[in-house]
C-alpha cells in the first residue's frame, strides 16, 4: 500500500479547493488537510462548485482520493461551553454541510475545553451536541482529535474520547483523529506506539481511528503543553515519528503534517516558510535531514 502522506494547506476564497490540491501537489504529497475559512473567526465564502470539479479533475490526474482528504473544523468551536453550545452546534452543522458541498467525509474537530465547568458535565454537553450535529443525511464523519490535556481541554485520555463514542447515537459518523504530540505530551509513551495502539484498540477501537497528525512536540511526555516542532527537532524524534508513519497497522490510514512554518533567519520570529515539502521529501527517503531549516530557507528565498 503507498504512503499516504501531506500537510495542511490553504484553501482560499478565490482557488478554493484546486488551491489545495495545487499546494500539495508542490509538497509531493497525495494527501491534505484545511480549513473552509479562517479557524478563528466565521467568516465564510460561497464555494464555487466549477472551481471544486476542477479540484477533482486534477486529484484524479494525480491518484489522488478524495475519501483521504480531511477537513478541520475552526478553533472557535466549543461545545463543552453552555454559554457557546448554541453558536457551536450551529457552526459546526454550517461545516458538515460545507464538507458535503465539497464530498469531503473527514471533519476533524477539538472536543473542546471546561473552562469553570465541571468536567463530567462538559463532556455531557459534547455528547449532547454531537448527537444533535450528526442527526443528518449527509456522509461526513466527526474525527475528534486526541488533546495534550493543556489548561481544561478535554480529550486528553483515550478513556474520555471512548465516553463521547460510546453515547453517540450515529457510531457510523464518529471517529478520531490520533495527533503524536498531542499524545506524547498528554502522556502516552511513542517509543513504545504499538503498546499505544493496542491500548487505543482495548480502549476505543482501531476502526474509530480515520487520520493522524504527524507532528514532533517542542516539550517532554506528559507536559501538557501543546507545541509542535519540525519532524525530528522535538523530543519525539525522527526515528519515532518513521517508525509511526510506516506502521503497518496504520497505513491505511491518511497522515497529516501541521509542523511549524520556518523563519526567515535567526534573528526573526516571523515564520513565513512552509516545511512540508521538505519534511515530505525527508520522511520518504526514511533518512534525517540535520540541514532541514537551512535548505528550507534557501529554497523559499
Amino acid at each position: 500500500m503507498k504512503l499516504l502522506i501531506g500537510s495542511h494547506v490553504s484553501y482560499k476564497t478565490d482557488t478554493g479547493l484546486l488551491g489545495c490540491v495545487k499546494e500539495t501537489l508542490d509538497y509531493n504529497a497525495n494527501t491534505f488537510m484545511f480549513y473552509t475559512g479562517a479557524p478563528q473567526n466565521t467568516k465564510r465564502s460561497k464555494i464555487n462548485d466549477e472551481i471544486t470539479y476542477k479540484a477533482y479533475e486534477l486529484m484524479k490526474e494525480n491518484n489522488i482520493d478524495l475519501e483521504n482528504i480531511i477537513v478541520h473544523a475552526p478553533y472557535i468551536i466549543n461545545l463543552c461551553n453552555d454559554n457557546n453550545f448554541d453558536f457551536s452546534v450551529s457552526f459546526l452543522k454550517q461545516e458538515i454541510e460545507r464538507c458535503n458541498q465539497l464530498n469531503i467525509t473527514k471533519l476533524v474537530l477539538h472536543p473542546g475545553s471546561s473552562v469553570g465547568l465541571e468536567r463530567n458535565y462538559a463532556i455531557d454537553n459534547i455528547i449532547k451536541g454531537l448527537n444533535i450535529v450528526l442527526d443528518n443525511n449527509y456522509n461526513v464523519t466527526i474525527c475528534l482529535e486526541t488533546m495534550a490535556g493543556k489548561g481544561t481541554e478535554v480529550g486528553k485520555t483515550f478513556e474520555e474520547i471512548k465516553t463521547i463514542i460510546d453515547n453517540i447515537k450515529n457510531k457510523n459518523k464518529i471517529g478520531v483523529c490520533l495527533d503524536t504530540c498531542h499524545i506524547n505530551d498528554a502522556g502516552y509513551d511513542l517509543n513504545e506506539f504499538d503498546k499505544v495502539l493496542d491500548d487505543f484498540d482495548k480502549i476505543i477501537g482501531l476502526n474509530y481511528l480515520k487520520c493522524i497528525h504527524i507532528n514532533d512536540s517542542k516539550n517532554p511526555i506528559a507536559s501538557h503543553k501543546d507545541r509542535h516542532e519540525n519532524i525530528g527537532f522535538g523530543t519525539i524524534g525522527y526515528d519515532n515519528l518513521i517508525k509511526i508513519i510506516y506502521n503497518k497497522r496504520i497505513e491505511h490510514l491518511p497522515k497529516i503534517l501541521e509542523t511549524p512554518y520556518i523563519t526567515k533567519n535567526d534573528t526573526t520570529k516571523e515564520k513565513i516558510y512552509p516545511p512540508y515539502k521538505f519534511e515530505i521529501a525527508m520522511i520518504k527517503n526514511k533518512e534525517f535531514n540535520p540541514n532541514l531549516i537551512n535548505d528550507i530557507r534557501n529554497y523559499y528565498s
